[in-house]
């Protein structure tokens, strides 16, 4: 009779045929039963598709049978993985390398997407990590102002034999947009498929290294670029940015509502209600609530899901994104504190997320 560890040695000379490694180093080989009827054991793949489980389960036969004989009938279960956002990195087919993968979104422009997701970028540098950032907002890209790389350009890079783009680096996040490749006052008026064919190219064939975040930078809405967004980029993640007042907050509903549909099934970390209320410098104690009071948290608490911050309206936030130096480097300052404690917030929600999903 064969051992478990026999069963594992076989596995060692079966390769996922997406992932290029064998089954066992990616450990996709569980429930292993011996006994003197022959064996059996299940094996995960990542393209469940009937032909490529019934190539796995041949294969699976062939290394038992080429190792060991008489071993009697061998029975080989194949079932696909959970879906790629929610696997770990090594065993994603897209961006492998980028450990987390959040967008951040919302449901109408004006609300200060752009400056959260970039001050969340550069927070998440302080912090130790490695970061890149995409600017997916496509008809209407701010980082190049936002991160002071206005003029810059990718270099091109060779790697692994493939011709790529390499992202300009500005306070320790790597950078793509759509703005490094057109003029300042060029309009992009480009249809769906031209807008999807830019994106999957800013995402698949730039060198990115390895990243412990990807954040992306979406545009406004709720259309089409989401939707090719989130069928072709693995997402941790989304995080909605709102500002307090009702024709603001109707339109973050629907950016939650989106994500969660089934077709898509993208969790939503938390909201971030922006310009949640104004402090002047010379009456520090004091909170002026221009767009409402508490949208933010009415929301959240409507649509189950945490609030993440209460950014104030601050003016030097506004400043430092027009001067291309994001709030978050100003040390010690309302405004990198309120950002610092955002990023604190992500990071709970995404291994609130890892917890849940290791015991289901």
């Amino acid at each position: 009779m064969i051992s478990k560890e026999d069963v594992l040695h076989a596995m060692k000379y079966v390769i996922e045929p997406d992932l290029k490694k064998d089954l066992v180093e990616l450990d996709l080989v569980s429930n292993i039963e011996v006994n003197d009827k022959g064996v059996s054991f299940e094996v995960k793949v990542s393209n469940p598709a009937m032909h490529n489980k019934k190539r796995m389960e041949e294969a699976c036969i062939h290394a038992i049978d080429r190792f060991f004989k008489n071993v009697g009938e061998v029975n080989v279960t194949i079932s696909g993985m959970e879906k790629s956002s929610d696997r770990s990195p090594e065993l994603r087919t897209v961006l492998p390398n980028i450990k987390n993968i959040i967008a951040v979104a919302s449901g109408k422009g004006g609300v200060g997407k752009s400056t959260v997701a970039s001050n969340v970028a550069v927070a998440l540098v302080q912090k130790g990590f490695k970061v890149g950032f995409v600017d997916a907002d496509i008809y209407g890209p701010s980082a190049p102002i936002m991160f002071n790389v206005q003029g810059e350009k990718p270099l091109p890079v060779e790697k692994d034999g493939k011709n790529m783009m390499a992202p300009v680096e500005s306070y320790g996040v790597k950078i793509l947009s759509i703005g490094f490749f057109t003029e300042p006052d060029q309009a992009v008026a480009w249809r769906g498929p031209m807008v999807s064919k830019a994106l999957n190219q800013m995402f698949l064939e730039a060198d990115w290294g390895s990243l412990d975040f990807l954040i992306i930078d979406m545009p406004p809405g709720t259309g089409d670029v989401h939707l090719s967004l989130v069928q072709t980029i693995p997402l941790t993640g989304a995080i909605i940015v709102t500002t307090p007042q009702d024709i603001a907050l109707a339109d973050a509903k629907r950016g939650v509502a989106m994500f969660g549909m089934d077709t898509i099934n993208v969790k939503v970390l938390g909201l971030v209600e922006n310009m949640a209320y104004f402090t002047p410098t010379e009456l520090p104690d004091n909170k002026y609530y221009i767009f409402g009071q508490e949208g933010g948290k009415k929301l959240a608490e409507q649509m189950k899901v945490p609030l993440l911050a209460e950014i104030p309206l601050i003016q030097s936030i506004r400043e430092a994104s027009d001067a291309g130096r994001p709030a978050s480097l100003q040390n010690d300052t309302i405004s990198s504190k309120v950002f610092d404690s955002l990023c604190d917030n992500i990071l709970k929600q995404i291994d609130l997320k890892k917890a849940t999903a290791a015991t289901e």
